[in-house]
This record gives structure tokens, C-alpha cells and sequence, in this order.
């Protein structure tokens, strides 16, 4: 039978061993009376050997098993049992005590078994570990090293194989090598070779007798020593020499070298191979209590180095009797195959196993460790990924670490709509919904059932309205019942939470097809987005008696919907509009850009006039303007506009009292010249003349501006004696000036075309080919010009007269012929 039984581990990390103590009443009933001194273990059995020099077999659970060491005291010793070895096969069994006698024991048969008496002090034996003969070798240390081998009468051969410094303390056999520990140091025999590969000498400790400790041999693989001593860990590795090697001198075949070498904090009681680079060792601690008692022995994983080491996990181990027992009183076995070591005490027996996936997932799911436990569970074990993950959320929970909880629950529920479900029940207990309404599926692969969207959605609008805005705008509004969400935002709602509530209130309308309740929602809140909406769902019919609000939302947006005559008329925005009249004239202005109106022009005259006068007068000119000229009139009248009013009075033909407006009230002679002018009517420039005589200053301005279009003299004749005009001398000057300029340029126009008739004609018709007959003669010879059939042998010369020569009959540059009208054309010329 075995107890499970804790350890201590104050770092709590992740255990590798779980323990067990045997703890059957036949074992029970042999330490009543006796102590451990040594073990041996086997795959199938334990054997013990005690300090009264008994020998007891048997099974893991500490239950005897009957076998040739039960048959009485003949297989016991006379002193306290040193060592035990059991061969590989687990049929034969050796031991030795400081009585000299030792015991070969065949098991299960009588046959071969062997005992003899050396009369010397044994402290280690070992059975050849691979003997295909019935007659098992075995190898003998006390002061010399000994090797047994039966000979052809069943008899024993002893054969010495090497000389020992002191005594032998231990033996360890593998293969060949046979390595045993004396005083000195560790010494490795070669038995094909039969001889030693050298001597191993241990350093004497500064603050212990090497002799009061055991050294602990230990093979991990047929090539590599493990050595255990006072404090020290030395791995060896043998090696076959190379041919370079072997050539140069008389060495043996093999050579012993030092793979790691290093010291631990705890004395060692033994040791054992564990994986590649790791060890496990049984610890003896160097410390005492505080009653100067031994502490509890550890066992430790740890992994070498080149001369150094890690330690990776170290249990105290509660081993019964401990404040009582020295380092050598402690030894370790162990079933490398199965992973299992087992801690012998004198009084105790601890079974030491490599936790399975299982363990050690249980194992951390009792100290919370879960990230742990999941990654172990995602490689192998009967508790699934999932149960662990869950009991993680309950954890998270319990912490009140819920953003983490629902974390884990997006990485570990995936699509699974049913544990999803049970999951979030959980959050809804600690009211926190909030925090996994982030992470809830959402998509048509794992969607909730409405009622678990809306939970959250009702937490959010009594503990988080922003959050339950967030929401609304993230979520797909297929995953819940909007009217029901509706309805439980209208009982709940707050107006310190207003504006979060009626967008969220928008939001759900438009989700239902509601516009008109989602666009007055938008509305209330002076949002910008209702022109979005009204847009994208055509509102245009329902914005008629909205108008007003829409403009105060937002000017530009809003007349970018009012303006397009073809979604609402302008009929229906003025009507609206009269009771807001800079309203008004901000649509108006902005229809009268897109297309004229007329229908609406009269009313822009007044808007412009009281708005934006600059408009006025650019509109009031507009070829297209349909107003009431009286009426405009009458508006700018009450305006004080004179520049407008002089433009109305034009247009309706009173020119008389526009010049009287602009003279007196404009006071704008230039702008008076002006209109004169463009009217061209003399009684206008009669009645700016008589107006300008009575002021000196503006009669120059007239005499100015009356150049080409009246007589100077009317100006100059209203002119009084004495009266004083400024710059009158210069006025006059330039009109002079004017007026001889205008002389001259019309004398240059002249004669640029005379010249250019001249020019025109003459030239061009001197130029022109002239069609000669052979009747015609010349006019100074009277000769034929042309003799028939043949060619004259003189050039002929045509006058633009007519009249022809023969170049040798040409005694003049001009015709001859008195009274021709070209001669006397090219005379004035001249």
C-alpha cells in the first residue's frame, strides 16, 4: 500500500515528481524492529537490507514476497547489510556486510546460489550485468578489487584485477567497465583491456572528512559515469582513443574524460539520470535548525553544464525521522525506464514519480497556475483544454478580473453558441456584461440568442450610456430585438444623458425603417447627419415644416438640399421661410445663382436692400430681374440708396431728377458727366450746365468732361465777370489742346487716305497687265505697236491713261499725251 504525501516547495513551481510513501504493514512490521541500511530496486521488486542483517523482498507497495531471501536466517548477515545489487534480469541477488560474508541468492531456485566468507570488511559488490551463462560473475572490493567467476566445477575463480588505495567503497558496473571509488578517488576498470583507465582524485573537502561520506557511482548510458561525493558532481565520459592517440604510447585502448564538473549547496546523498543534461539528486542540506537538528532532505532536477549547473526544481521532501539521520543514512534507487526514484530512509521509504500530463495539470489548477495548465492540456491528458479553461474563468471571476475573463473566453469558446451562453450567465451574476460585450460572437457562424445582446445592452444604459452608444453603432442590429431596446431606452432615459440616448434612439429607428423618428431624433440633437439620412432615404416630403430647424443645424448642408428644385419646390421653402427673413434672403440669394426665379425677385429687392446692399444695384441692373421699378424705388427711397435710386429713375425715364440726386445728393460731378453723356440729350447738359455755373469748382469739371459732346462756348458764356474759377486757366488749356489735337489727327487721317487711295488704286492699277491689239499705235510715233507674225525688239511702256509707248519713243517718266488726267494725278503727287 502507498500514501500520497506533499512536499515542500516554497517557490511553488511546477512540480516534476508526485510522491507516495509505502507504507503496507509488512513493511510497517520490519521497521518496528529494524532500520534500512541499503535497497536495491528492480522493476518487478524492492529488496532491503537491514542493520540486524536481514534481506526482505519485496513489491512496490512495501508487501513481502515470497522468495529464497524469506526461507529464515541462513540468507541473513551477522552485521548490518553494506550493499545490494540485483541483476538486470532481477533472478539473482547479492549483498555484503562488514562480516565478510556475501550472498549470492538465486530468487526463485536454489540452484547456483553462493556464499562464502572473505574475513575481511566488504562494503560493495556487483553482479555482471549481462551474463548469458546460468552462473552468474560478480565483483568483490574491500582492500583489493576482486572479480568471481564460476569455473567448470561450480566452483569460484577469483581473479584480482587491480590494487586499491585504502579500501573499496563502491562499485558500479556497465558493459566492460567496472568503476569503483576508493579514499583516493574513482578508478574505471577495463575488462577486455584488463587494465585501469587512470585514477580520478577528488579534492579534499575544506570543511568535511571525505571518508564519513559515501561516493555514489551511477552509469547513464554504457559510456558516461556519474559520480556523486561530499558535495561534488563530476560526469565522466569514456572514449576511445584515436589512432593518432594509441600509436603514440603505451596507454590503454580508452580514455576517461571530464564532461562536467561542479560543486552543489547540498551534500549528496545520491543520484540518478533524468533526461539529456539532467540529473535527478537526492540532497542532504547543509544547514541546521535552530536546535542544531539535520532539515529535510530534497530532491532536485537540475541540468549541467560545462562546469556548472541549473537547478530546475527542488522538493524538501518529509521524510519520517529526518531531524535524526546523517547523509550517509539516505540512499537513492531507481527504475529509469518507468521514471520512478525511490528515497530510502531508515525508517522511511518515498516513491518519487515523473508526474503525468494529468498530475500536473491538477497539480496547477491548485496553485492557479492555469495559462500553465492549458498549455500542458493542449498536448495530451484526459482533462480537455476547455474544462480547464472554464475553471480559469471561474478563477478570473472570483478576482473580480473580469476583462481578463472575458479575454479568455474569446480564446477558448470559439463558435460554440452553448458554452458561450453559460459563460456569459456567469457575468451577469457579478453585473459585469460590460466587460465581455466586447468580445461576444457576433457573426452568423455563432450568433446568441437575442435575449443575451439585449442583457448587455441594458446594462450599458443603466451603468454606461456611451458605452451602449458604442455598441449600438458597432453591432449588426439583426443580433437583437430593436424595439425592445427602443423601449427600454425610453423608460430609462435621462436628461443628463441626453444626447448619448437620442442618438442611440436615432440609430435603433433607422435600423427598423423609422427615418422620420430617427431624423427628429437627429433633429433634437443638432447632428448633421439628418441631412445624410434625408438624402439616403429621400425625407424629402417630410422636411416641409422642418425647414427652419434644418438651417440652424447647418446652413451650407441644408441648402444643398433646399436648392435642388427638383426634390422640394421653392414655394414650399418660402412659405416656410417668411416668419425668418435673413433666411429667406440666404435661400433666395442662393436660388437667384442656381436659376433665375422671377416670381421671386420682388422680394429679393427688399432682401438685398436690408441684407446685403452690394447685391442691390448689381441685381436691380440684371437684364433678367423682374421687379416693380416704382416699388424698388420706393425701397431705396426709404433706404437713402441714391446710387440705386439714379438707376430706377433712369430706367422709368426721369432723368432730370436722377442729375438733381447726383448733383446734390451723390454730389458726383464726374458720375453727372456721365449720365449726360450716355443720355445725350441736350437738356440734360443744359441743366448740368446751369447747375455747375453757380460753383467755380465744378466748372472746370464740366468744361472737362463736355469736350465732343457740347459747344464749349455754352459753359464758358455762363461764366460771370469776376467770378472765381479754380484752374479755369488749365481747363481750357487742355480743351484747346483737345480740340488742336483732334485738328491734327483728322489732317493726318486725311492724308493717310489720300495715300492709301493712291496706293490702292494707282499703284495697284500701274501694276495691273493691260491687254495691247495690233491695231493699237504708240502715241508719240503713231507706228503699229505690234507688227503681225513677228516680235517687236523693243519693250512697250502703258500709261494708266491708256495711252502706250515704244520705250525708245519714251523721253519722259510721265505721258506725253497734254491734258491727260494721270500725268496731271502724278503732278499733285509730286
Amino acid at each position: 500500500m502507498t500514501e500520497a504525501m506533499p512536499t515542500y516547495n516554497s517557490d511553488l513551481v511546477t512540480p516534476r515528481f508526485k510522491y507516495q510513501r509505502i507504507s503496507n504493514d509488512d513493511l510497517r512490521q520490519i521497521l518496528k524492529t529494524d532500520v534500512i541500511t541499503c535497497s536495491a530496486v528492480h522493476s518487478k521488486f524492492l529488496i532491503v537490507g537491514t542493520n540486524r542483517g536481514y534481506v526482505y523482498m519485496l513489491n512496490h507497495e512495501g508487501k513481502s514476497v515470497e522468495s529464497n531471501l524469506s526461507s529464515g536466517k541462513s540468507h541473513t548477515h551477522s552485521m548490518a547489510v553494506n550493499h545490494i545489487d540485483v541483476d538486470p534480469r532481477g533472478e539473482y541477488v547479492a549483498t555484503c556486510s562488514d562480516d565478510g560474508r556475501v550472498n549470492i541468492t538465486k530468487l526463485f531456485n536454489w540452484k547456483n546460489n553462493r556464499s562464502f566468507i572473505s574475513g575481511k570488511f566488504i562494503k560493495a559488490i556487483a553482479l555482471a550485468p549481462e551474463d548469458k551463462s546460468s552462473k552468474r560473475s560478480f565483483v568483490v572490493g574491500n582492500d583489493k578489487l576482486t572479480l568471481y567467476e564460476p569455473s567448470l566445477l561450480h566452483r569460484l575463480r577469483p581473479r584480482e584485477l587491480c590494487a586499491v588505495e585504502g579500501s573499496v567503497l563502491s562499485i558500479s558496473w556497465q558493459g566492460n567497465f567496472v568503476a569503483w571509488a576508493s579514499h583516493l578517488g574513482v578508478r574505471v576498470y577495463d575488462l577486455r583491456e584488463k587494465c585501469s583507465l587512470g585514477l580520478m582524485k577528488w579534492e579534499v573537502p575544506a570543511q568535511a572528512r571525505q571518508e564519513n561520506f559515501r561516493c555514489h557511482l551511477r552509469w547513464s548510458n554504457p559510456t558516461t559515469l556519474l559520480i556523486g561525493w561530499v558535495d561534488t558532481i563530476s560526469i565522466r565520459e569514456i572514449r576511445k582513443r584515436n589512432a593518432i592517440e594509441a600509436s603514440s604510447s603505451n596507454l590503454p585502448g580508452y580514455v576517461v574524460n571530464t564532461v562536467s564538473t561542479f560543486q552543489t549547496s547540498f551534500y549528496i546523498c545520491g543520484l540518478a539520470p533524468l533526461a539529456a543534461n539532467q540529473l535527478v539528486v537526492l540532497g542532504y542540506r547543509k544547514e541546521r535548525s535552530a536546535n542544531y537538528k539535520a532539515l529535510r532532505p530534497v530532491l532536485c532536477v537540475i541540468e549541467y553544464k560545462k562546469n556548472t549547473y541549473e537547478e530546475v526544481c527542488q522538493d524538501i521532501l518529509p521524510v519520517r525521522g529526518f531531524e535524526e539521520y546523517t547523509v550517509n543514512d539516505y540512499s537513492l534507487s531507481s527504475i529509469i525506464e518507468e521514471n520512478r526514484y525511490f528515497i530510502i530512509a531508515p525508517k522511511d521509504i518515498v516513491v518519487a514519480s515523473l508526474i503525468e500530463t494529468d498530475d500536473r495539470v491538477e497539480w496547477l489548477i491548485k496553485h492557479n497556475k492555469f495559462e500553465e495548465a492549458m498549455e500542458i492540456s493542449t498536448h495530451g491528458g484526459s482533462l480537455p483544454l476547455l474544462s480547464v479553461a472554464r475553471l480559469y474563468i471561474n478563477h478570473l471571476l472570483t478576482l473580480k478580473k473580469y476583462e481578463d475573463a472575458a479575454k479568455l473566453c474569446l480564446r477558448v469558446l470559439g463558435n460554440n453558441k452553448a458554452l458561450w451562453q453559460e459563460e456569459v450567465f456567469k457575468f451577469v451574476k457579478c453585473q459585469q456584461l460590460r466587460c465581455v460585450s466586447a468580445y461576444l460572437p457576433t457573426s452568423e457562424d455563432c450568433k446568441l440568442d437575442p435575449q443575451v445582446y439585449e442583457m448587455v445592452l441594458y446594462e450599458f444604459l443603466l451603468l454606461d450610456v456611451n458605452g451602449l452608444l458604442n455598441l449600438i453603432k458597432e453591432w449588426p442590429p439583426k443580433l437583437y430585438n430593436g424595439l425592445a431596446v427602443i423601449n427600454a431606452i425610453e423608460d430609462k432615459f435621462r436628461e443628463q444623458n441626453a444626447n448619448e440616448l437620442l442618438e442611440a434612439l436615432a440609430l435603433l429607428y433607422s435600423y427598423q425603417g423609422n427615418y422620420e423618428s430617427a431624423m427628429l431624433m437627429y433633429l433634437k440633437l443638432q447632428n448633421k447627419v439628418v441631412f445624410e439620412l434625408i438624402r439616403r432615404f429621400e425625407l424629402y416630403d417630410v422636411i416641409s415644416q422642418l425647414i427652419i430647424p434644418l438651417i440652424q443645424i447647418d446652413r451650407e448642408g441644408a441648402f444643398k438640399i433646399l436648392l435642388d428644385k427638383s426634390k422640394i419646390k421653392p414655394d414650399v421653402v418660402v412659405h416656410q421661410l417668411e416668419q425668418n427673413q435673413e433666411y429667406l434672403y440666404w435661400y433666395l440669394d442662393g436660388l437667384e445663382k442656381t436659376e433665375s426665379h422671377g416670381a421671386f425677385h420682388e422680394k429679393l429687392v427688399g432682401l438685398y436692400a436690408k441684407y446685403d446692399r452690394s447685391k442691390l444695384l448689381p441685381f436691380l441692373r440684371h437684364p433678367l430681374s423682374n421687379y416693380t421699378i416704382q416699388e424698388a424705388l420706393a425701397i431705396c427711397k426709404s433706404k437713402g440708396f441714391h446710387p440705386e435710386m439714379v438707376y430706377l429713375l433712369g430706367r422709368m425715364g426721369n432723368d432730370v431728377e436722377a442729375l438733381n440726386i447726383i448733383i446734390h445728393s451723390i454730389k458726383d460731378i464726374e458720375m453727372a458727366i456721365e449720365l449726360c453723356k450716355e443720355r445725350n440729350d441736350d437738356d440734360l447738359w443744359n441743366k448740368l450746365i446751369d447747375e455747375s455755373s453757380n460753383q467755380g469748382e465744378m466748372v472746370t469739371k464740366v468744361l472737362d468732361g463736355i469736350v465732343d459732346y457740347v459747344n464749349p462756348e455754352l459753359v464758358v458764356s455762363k461764366i460771370k465777370l469776376g467770378q472765381n474759377i479754380p484752374n479755369l486757366q488749365q481747363s481750357l488749356t487742355k480743351m484747346l489742346w483737345h480740340y488742336k489735337l483732334k485738328k491734327d489727327f483728322m489732317d493726318l487721317a486725311h492724308e493717310i487716305q489720300l495715300t492709301d487711295y493712291f496706293d490702292t488704286h494707282v499703284v495697284t492699277l500701274q501694276k495691273r497687265g493691260r491687254n495691247v491689239s495690233d491695231d493699237q499705235v504708240c502715241a508719240s510715233c503713231s507706228c503699229t505697236l505690234i507688227v503681225s507674225d513677228s516680235t517687236p525688239t523693243n519693250g512697250l511702256t502703258i500709261f494708266n491713261c491708256g495711252h502706250i509707248y515704244h520705250e525708245t519713243c519714251l523721253t519722259d517718266s510721265r505721258c506725253g499725251v497734254l491734258g491727260c488726267y494721270s500725268r496731271k494725278l502724278l503732278d499733285a503727287n509730286l
